[in-house]
């Protein structure tokens, strides 16, 4: 008998500690769990990890621009300065777009499309945005690792300070790809009444309906069937989020990989990214509200 009471109050005392050791993970999780999980851009910086989604990403071809436009310094809210790729109206105008990279960084493809746009918008000025202060990637591994490394805050801070840089009477578009589609949705959260319109290619949606309510605009989303990182079942989620939010979103998929549009990449599909181009263009036309 007295062995079984040995036994019996062995067994409680090691339950006792486990519900014990389980309490105190439970408190440290809930201690240091961000709350509310991370932010719709840090979940995409996540996917760097994943990889099905990095190996999506092959090294980009080299290119070198050689056009027209220049590099500008501004003052950011946080008391810094951020740098970008400007290309200024040929007339005095309160119409911008902001351009936002993918997650290689401010290169000379993404100074190309910025050009590209400021020939096809004429009346608007173009500034390229640089989230990964002057860091350029040229291998999906330090790609990863700079995205990685980015700070919402800081991110946010460079593209406040481009908000306040275009001035009060501001109208602003935003476009962005893979990881810029994600901060050129939420470029349109930032600029408020400001902002004009939004395009974003296969990039991390904002998931907060919350948020989403107070769009200034409507949402134009590209995206691909085939992409393993931003999959058909977010984007469908996505459009259930906006209409809950009552937002407009207009979504174009196409069947291909991610990162389909950029001529950098060894997948780029001419076709595609050449019919996602003209739908972009026609509605940063009449969002800016620009003539034909």
């Amino acid at each position: 008998m007295k062995k079984i009471w040995t036994l019996c109050i062995t067994l409680l005392s090691v339950v006792t500690m486990a519900s014990a050791q389980k309490a105190t993970s439970q408190s440290t999780l809930s201690c240091c769990a961000k709350p509310g999980g991370p932010t719709a851009t840090e979940a995409f910086a996540m996917l760097a990890s994943d990889k099905d989604f990095s190996g999506g990403h092959d090294a980009p071809l080299p290119y070198s621009y050689e056009g027209e436009g220049q590099m500008i310094e501004y003052k950011t809210t946080d008391g810094q300065s951020a740098k970008a790729f400007e290309i200024k109206s040929n007339t005095r105008s309160d119409k911008y777009l902001f351009v936002i990279h993918e997650w290689w960084g401010l290169n000379d493809y993404i100074k190309k499309e910025a050009a590209t746009f400021a020939s096809e918008l004429p009346g608007v000025n173009v500034i390229a945005l640089d989230l990964y202060d002057g860091q350029v990637a040229t291998t999906p591994d330090e790609a990863g690792k700079i995205m990685q490394g980015v700070k919402t805050d800081r991110a946010q801070a460079i593209i406040k300070g481009a908000i306040m840089y275009a001035g009060p009477n501001a109208k602003i578009a935003s476009i962005g790809w893979c990881f810029g589609g994600g901060w050129s949705l939420q470029t349109a959260l930032m600029a408020g009444p400001k902002a004009a319109a939004c395009v974003m290619y296969y990039g991390m949606p904002e998931k907060d309906v919350a948020k989403l309510k107070t769009l200034n605009t409507d949402v134009l989303g590209i995206f691909a069937l085939q992409d393993k990182g931003i999959s058909p079942q977010i984007v469908e989620q996505f459009q259930k989020d906006m209409a809950a939010a009552k937002k407009k979103l207009t979504v174009k998929n196409y069947d291909a990989v991610h990162a389909f549009a950029n001529p950098s990449n060894p997948k780029y599909n001419q076709q595609y990214a050449a019919d996602a181009h003209a739908l972009a263009l026609a509605y940063l036309r009449k969002n800016l509200k620009l003539k034909s």
